[in-house]
């Protein structure tokens, strides 16, 4: 599949779901948090609220926009807000792993791909030494902001020293 077909195939499944029809904007939960009740699917109760990461709404995101290259590949990526309002869909209904997952995958935005792919392998067992674990949560803190997804590494470095499933040091 070339690139011009996954950008295509992408911008088909935005608008198939914006083409289901839209309600009136409704306004967020009394606590200032969105609702799943009232507020999802968000692209059609509350289209408004989805942005690409340079401003432009789901009705700029067309075919025509993208071929043309008004739309670049970067603009079709979820933003860390969009993910936000998801963990917060999430909650309210008593979903909290998925809103953690939300806001991870939110943090992960800030993340080059690349680099997530050598973190995820990293991650894999007998991949990494406690150290280079370490050294990842700590890049993921630092450089990225990702406190979340610094604790999970955390975590996940320690259960592998519990159940032995660190690389040995050569």
């Amino acid at each position: 599949m070339s690139q011009q077909d996954l950008i295509s195939a992408i911008v088909r499944e935005v608008l198939q779901e914006m083409n289901g029809g839209r309600s009136v904007a409704a306004a967020p939960a009394s606590n200032g948090k969105l609702n799943y009740k009232t507020d999802y699917p968000l692209a059609d109760k509350r289209p408004e609220l989805v942005k690409t990461a340079t401003g432009k709404s789901l009705t700029d995101i067309t075919v025509k926009a993208v071929v043309s290259g008004e739309i670049q590949a970067d603009e079709i990526r979820i933003t860390p807000q969009t993910l936000e309002y998801q963990a917060q869909i999430a909650e309210s209904i008593g979903r909290p792993q998925l809103a953690a997952n939300m806001r991870r995958a939110a943090e992960m935005t800030k993340v080059p791909d690349e680099r997530v792919l050598e973190m995820y392998n990293a991650l894999r067992p007998y991949r990494s030494t406690g150290p280079e674990l370490m050294a990842i949560a700590d890049e993921l803190e630092q450089k990225y902001g990702a406190k979340i997804c610094a604790a999970f590494v955390r975590e996940a470095c320690e259960v592998y020293a519990k159940r032995k499933r660190l690389k040995e040091n050569a």
